[in-house]
């Protein structure tokens, strides 16, 4: 079931709200850090944020499969859903854990992870 827009608002501000109590927790134990220090903390916090965000919108989008699947970019046969499958997708924002319906077509051995091109691939495509 889709999340409503206050209902992931109050995840993100959840998460937010740990990250910064971490931070002071960290301001409150270390005395007198070096600027690099503190740039170390404050950079792995706004990675593990943006990685929540990120998992956290692309977990809002319609995950039901589309009936007829999605057409193999190669031959254009229906891909056939084989499940929702758990996946960690490396991101410019970092480690995405998602779990996705996954396609495949037997013709091509190509793997299509939503979201993300029709291109073909052995495994999983995401763009």
């Amino acid at each position: 079931m889709r999340r409503t827009r206050a209902e992931l608002r109050a995840e993100l501000m959840g998460q937010a709200e740990i990250l910064i109590d971490e931070l002071l927790t960290w301001q409150e134990q270390t005395p007198q850090p070096s600027l690099t220090q503190i740039e170390d903390v404050i950079l792995n916090l706004r990675k593990r944020m943006s990685e929540h965000m990120a998992v956290a919108v692309i977990e809002a989008q319609d995950t039901t499969r589309p009936l007829p699947g999605p057409r193999c970019a190669t031959c254009q046969r229906e891909m056939h859903y084989k499940d929702m499958k758990p996946h960690t997708v490396e991101s410019r924002v970092g480690s995405l854990p998602l779990a996705r319906g996954y396609y495949y077509c037997e013709t091509c051995q190509a793997g299509l992870f939503p979201p993300g091109s029709a291109a073909p691939s052995v495994g999983y495509a995401l763009e």
